[in-house]
C-alpha cells in the first residue's frame, strides 16, 4: 500500500474502476442509429424558441451568447399564459401527427422488407460472384 492510503481507500478506487469498465461494455452494445429514421418532433417550447431566437437576435444583435438566448426564452415561456402558448402547442401537435404518420410508414417499410431491398441486391450480386468464381475454377 502506498503511504497515506488505507485499505478502504484502495477498495473504493478498485470498485470505481470496475464500475467504469462495466459501463463501457454497455455502450459498445448499443445499436447503430438509422439515418433514414424520421426525427422526433419538437415540443411546444422548442416551436416557441424557433420564433423567439429570431426575435431576440433582431433586438440584441451584439449578443452572441447561446446561453443568454436560452435563459431569456425560458423566462419568456414561463411568463406566457396558456392562451398565449396555444398556437405553439397547436403547431407542435400538427408536427407530432405528421411524425406519427412518417414513423408508421418507416416501420412498415422496415417490417415489409422495403428497407432490405439494398441488402437483397447485394446478396444477389454476391451469389453471382460466387457462381462466376466457381465456374472459372472448373474450366481450369
Amino acid at each position: 500500500m502506498k503511504s497515506g492510503q488505507t485499505k478502504s481507500d484502495s477498495r473504493k478506487t478498485g470498485n470505481k474502476l470496475k464500475s467504469k469498465g462495466a459501463g463501457v461494455g454497455k455502450r459498445a452494445k448499443k445499436a447503430a442509429k438509422d439515418p433514414n429514421k424520421p426525427k422526433r418532433p419538437p415540443s411546444a417550447f422548442f416551436v416557441f424558441m424557433e420564433e423567439f431566437r429570431k426575435q431576440y437576435k433582431e433586438e440584441n444583435p451584439e449578443n452572441k451568447s447561446v446561453a443568454a438566448v436560452g435563459k431569456a426564452g425560458g423566462a419568456k415561456w414561463k411568463s406566457l399564459t396558456d392562451a398565449e402558448k396555444a398556437p405553439y402547442v397547436d403547431k407542435a401537435e400538427k408536427r407530432k401527427t405528421e411524425y406519427n404518420k412518417n414513423i408508421q410508414a418507416y416501420n412498415l417499410k422496415l417490417a415489409g422488407g422495403g428497407g432490405n431491398e439494398d441488402e437483397s441486391d447485394k446478396s444477389k450480386s454476391e451469389v453471382n460472384d460466387d457462381e462466376g468464381g466457381s465456374g472459372e475454377d472448373e474450366d481450369e
